[in-house]
């Protein structure tokens, strides 16, 4: 039977000698092998289920197999699979009178791809385009996608490899807000929010900068909450000078921070948004980019040298029409605000109980847990050239437990992400914490033998 326990081993051998695989040295790619998902739950070959708890790459916000998306996919392939992107089409149509009561008021154009890189890069070319100047700000601790320019504005060690091979110039790079281990050595509230005041310097300074770009809180780097100031200053302090604001949403939209996009939370409007993953809850593969009518404008007499095969794809549009009613039918927006207040304090309890623990913090079902080797230096276990030399990591090492213990987790070099499907229940949430709790002994058997708990 495809699929079943007896061809697992076939499959995975099929797909590993055949497949690159993302990310990572292509030599001991063990990959498991998924044959069904439904809710918070996936199962392997072998009949195993495992809690979701990181709603795989932090996408699946309206849980695996939600029943009114994978009709509206099944509904649209019947009636039309496909339409070239120079046409209109009602599942574009729909989509569009959507996005209009959800996103930030005042974005009103948008431009449909397949990813959240593909609706970065369209971001990036469109303000730099649009404004005639070449440089961008990103910040250190970033990721904005694979593509030459999405990497390029992305402070993630994934950039190091491709560095000056297939990267755009014209990045500047900024501090983050990262309290806990602030660039500037200081301490929130005295430090004056320097790192948005540090922006303003910068801008002032370098000229010819098209756009910012920052995710409301960075997501795979860290799970970055910034202080209530920060993102209203920054959208004062790029207004100032002139300088475009694009926020990616490609993980904090969609309910995942408690709201529509995570930009809802501090009553920010940037100038342009994209997102992507939630935006069909991961049932199809849909990249958005939302700007301004002023944007827009800039191109009506003005070749757009922008576009792809699958824009505005008709089986990627109708279940984001389906995905936002189901946000609402489930109130996932309100239960994403108290259930992540309740999972942060769980989190908290098990930072008092375990010495590796540096740091929890979070903002809705998006959580990251800090790792140390000690508290008092706040040193890491692992850092980036660990991750780009293939060493093994401590982080990694707890999510195995985890996973062995039937929870999935995303671990990134010092850190794991705990994001799970908006859908979860407490009982669920309970397990994946608890299953934390178990795993975080590896971490503690390698913390300095002089730190303690807190």
């Amino acid at each position: 039977m495809a699929g079943g326990a007896e061809d697992g081993e076939a499959i995975r051998t099929g797909v590993r000698s055949t497949n690159y695989a993302g990310w990572r040295r292509q030599g001991g790619w063990e990959p498991m092998v998924v044959v069904r998902a439904k809710d918070s739950t996936f199962w392997d070959d072998r009949g195993t289920a495992y809690l979701d708890f990181s709603s795989q790459l932090m996408a699946t916000n309206l849980g695996h197999g939600n029943e009114a998306v994978v009709e509206a996919i099944v509904r649209q392939a019947r009636s039309l699979p496909y339409a070239a992107p120079g046409f209109a089409t009602p599942a574009r149509a729909a989509l569009s009178r959507a996005l209009g009561e959800v996103l930030p008021k005042g974005l009103e154009r948008f431009f449909f791809s397949t990813s959240g890189t593909e609706a970065n890069e369209a971001a990036l070319k469109i303000a730099r385009v649009a404004t005639g100047r070449p440089k961008i700000v990103a910040r250190h601790r970033s990721y904005h996608g694979a593509t030459a320019a999405s990497i390029s504005v992305s402070g993630d060690p994934r950039r190091r490899p491709v560095e000056g091979l297939q990267t755009v110039p014209g990045t500047v790079f900024a501090p983050d807000c990262y309290c806990y281990r602030c660039p500037f050595g200081l301490t929130y509230p005295s430090c004056g929010v320097a790192c948005a005041e540090y922006v303003d310097t910068l801008l002032e300074r370098e000229g010819n900068v098209a756009a910012m770009i920052v995710e409301p809180v960075v997501g795979t780097n860290g799970v970055l909450v910034p202080v209530p100031e920060y993102l209203p200053r920054l959208r004062e302090i790029t207004r100032r000078h002139g300088v475009l604001l694009i926020a990616d949403e490609v993980m904090t939209g969609w309910g995942r921070l408690g709201a529509w996009f995570g930009v809802d939370r501090w009553g920010v409007v940037p100038d342009l948004l994209t997102t992507a993953k939630g935006i069909t809850g991961a049932h199809a593969p849909l990249g958005l980019t939302a700007t301004t009518p002023a944007l827009h404008d800039a191109f009506r007499d003005r070749y757009f040298p922008h576009g792809h095969t699958y824009e505005a794809h008709p089986l990627t549009l109708a279940p984001a029409v389906a995905a936002i009613e189901e946000y609402r039918r489930l109130n996932l927006l309100e239960k994403s605000r108290r259930d992540g207040e309740y999972l942060l304090g769980r989190l908290r309890e098990i930072q008092a109980r375990h010495p590796s623990v540096g740091d929890v913090r979070g903002l809705g079902l998006f959580a990251a847990v800090e790792l140390v080797r000690d508290r008092a230096t706040r040193a890491p276990f692992n850092d980036e050239a660990d991750y780009l030399a293939g060493r093994p990591l401590v982080a990694q090492r707890v999510a195995e437990a985890m996973l062995r213990d039937g929870v999935y987790c995303v671990a990134w070099i010092s850190h794991l992400v705990l994001a799970p499907p908006l859908v979860v229940t407490r009982a669920e949430l309970d397990r994946g914490v608890e299953a934390l709790d178990r795993a975080l002994a590896v971490a503690d058997a390698e913390v300095a033998p002089s730190a303690g708990p807190a």
